[in-house]
């Protein structure tokens, strides 16, 4: 038995409760393992900053060209990206400028992926605009500058919420999460959001002017709206929309065909973007053609505030939503990249990272962000090797925009900025083509893929993920009820056992039932293991032995022998 002396005084009982807890009489060598060493601090700054870890080995001669060419690339692609994912998110364009520089410079410091692109993201902007057009609807203010100041204050207390939440879950080690979005559960919930963001955006494609819904069948109201004011549609703005989609799509398909040949992709987003303000500008759209512009661009940063946090309540479920969807997809694309280059991410270290992101720009006025699949490829296709130059520079370029030359943006056309959102979508309708496969490989995969794009194209993103991940978590215990199991017999000069029903070939041991079931055991499927082994085993049998050293305690499997 255990013994230990009981000390008398406050330094009695520290040492008592040392041995007591750690069962030894040594207490002097147990207080020295707790003792942080240089060594321990030095693994924890390392873990906190990853870019302590490379940044002294940066290899200049062999990453800088190639990391200046990658940072250019996706800084050209991240600036209209951040004006349209701006008025996704039915916030102010420059809302969306700030949103790609301060997030940018911070994961620079604390992300783990060196190829993944921070910043906007058009189902997080979309996630965003669904919450504060709910709260701040247009029905509530008489003048747009009042409506878009609360909308601007409810999408920086959602994301200051969002970073509070991964920043707690990275610390409490909650990384593992992400293994309960599953593949086809990710993919049927982003193919919803697509449909979502294209039937928000055709109104700035078509120049109509329609209200914009959120929560259930929004999106059925909102298509209603758009089909029954197609009458007054504008006939500039849906050329010069169409046109963007066309030329968009065909840069697309000529950077995807030839990506092999070209030095960087052809950056179509700010060519569009660049033309179509001079024709606006040239042209004066705005005033003699009614197409709707993005209007004035405030110049500078603006100073750091603190959230409006009496808006607090009604946005905490959102919040939870909004960060398991950035941590998802943020991590997913991460771990491809990091397998593709022969290096690790760590998830934890990238929900602290993405949660520093969101907290700490939200004092700048920013809206929630996660990576960009769009921006991730360039910048890794674009021969990207770190972060600290290709993000860096990126940010930079948008700092340049928000900072000296915004004013030059005012004439851009907004059904430009909808072109570029929904070309952007392509890769996710293409997602469309899992269903096939998915039928012919796993129904219950399936089966989620389609509850998920279901639920959330009908109940709205938040409510369609919950339902999502309710059903998966309901298929798990579903597979658990119903494993297959078999009865072997060995396959001879092998080694190997098979189904006796399924191979020939397979012949049992006269008096041995060799039986296989293909779950783990514990005491929802309990009853069913025994009554499938009865009915396998064909009586007469002597007792049956089991091994049930790793199955949970269950009164009906604790002997380790019983007889029928």
């Amino acid at each position: 038995m255990f013994q230990v002396r009981v000390e008398k005084g406050a330094k009695g009982c520290f040492y008592t409760f040392i041995a007591f807890h750690f069962r030894t009489q040594d207490v002097y060598s147990e207080l020295e393992k707790l003792q942080c060493s240089s060594q321990k601090a030095k693994s924890a700054a390392l873990s906190f900053l990853p870019i302590l870890t490379w940044l002294p080995y940066y290899p200049v001669k062999q990453y800088l060209f190639s990391d200046v060419v990658s940072g250019l690339s996706t800084g050209v692609v991240q600036l209209p990206q951040g004006l349209a994912y701006a008025m996704l998110a039915a916030l102010p364009p420059v809302y969306g400028l700030y949103s790609s520089f301060y997030p940018v410079v911070l994961y620079t410091f604390f992300g783990t992926s060196r190829h993944i692109s921070i910043g906007t993201f058009a189902v997080i902007s979309l996630m965003i605009g669904g919450v504060v057009v709910r709260e701040a609807p247009d029905s509530m203010f008489y003048v747009f500058p009042a409506r878009d100041t609360r909308r601007v204050q409810l999408a920086v207390v959602l994301t200051t919420l969002v970073g509070i939440i991964q920043m707690v879950f990275g610390l409490l080690r909650f990384g593992f999460v992400a293994i309960y979005l599953t593949e086809p559960l990710v993919r049927g919930f982003t193919t919803a959001a697509a449909v979502h963001v294209v039937v928000s955006q055709l109104k700035y494609l078509l120049g109509v002017k329609t209200q914009r819904y959120a929560g259930p069948l929004s999106v059925v109201y909102s298509l209603k709206a758009v089909l029954l004011d197609i009458p007054n549609t504008n006939v500039t703005t849906i050329l010069l929309g169409l046109a963007c989609l066309v030329f968009l799509y065909g840069t697309k398909h000529i950077n995807e065909r030839f990506k092999n040949k070209l030095l960087i992709p052809i950056p179509g987003e700010i060519i569009v973007v660049i033309v179509s303000t001079g024709i606006s500008y040239g042209l004066s759209l705005s005033d003699h053609y009614q197409v709707d512009v993005v209007g004035k661009i405030p110049s500078g940063l603006l100073p750091p505030s603190v959230p409006h946090f009496s808006l607090l309540p009604n946005l905490i479920s959102d919040s939870f939503a909004v960060a398991i969807v950035g941590f998802s997809m943020g991590i997913s694309l991460a771990k491809i990249f990091a397998l593709k280059h022969g290096y690790s991410v760590d998830g934890n270290q990238e929900l602290i990272a993405l949660g520093l992101c969101n907290f700490i720009s939200s004092f700048f006025q920013t809206f929630a962000i996660t990576c960009s699949m769009s921006r991730s490829l360039v910048q890794e296709s674009t021969g990207g090797k770190t972060q600290v130059i290709a993000g860096l520079l990126g940010s930079l370029l948008v700092l340049l925009v928000v900072v000296a030359i915004g004013f030059v943006f005012q004439p851009l056309p907004q059904t430009v900025l909808a072109a570029i959102i929904m070309v952007n979508l392509l890769g996710m309708f293409k997602q469309f083509r899992d269903i096939p496969h998915l039928w012919r490989t796993s129904k219950i995969e399936l089966v989620i893929w389609l509850v998920a794009f279901v639920a959330s194209v009908l109940l709205g993103l938040d409510y369609g993920l919950l339902v999502a991940l309710t059903f998966a978590i309901l298929t798990v215990v579903y597979r658990t009820q119903s494993p297959k199991s078999s009865v072997l017999g060995h396959v001879a000069h092998t080694g190997l056992y098979c189904d006796v029903d399924e191979y020939e070939e397979a012949a049992e041991y006269e008096g041995i039932k060799i039986f296989h079931f293909n779950s783990s055991i514990y005491f929802a499927n309990s009853d069913l293991y025994v009554n499938t082994l009865k009915d396998k085993v064909t009586p007469p049998m002597k007792p049956i032995t089991l091994n049930s050293g790793s199955i949970v305690n269950n009164a009906k499997l604790h002997n380790s022998s019983f007889s029928f």
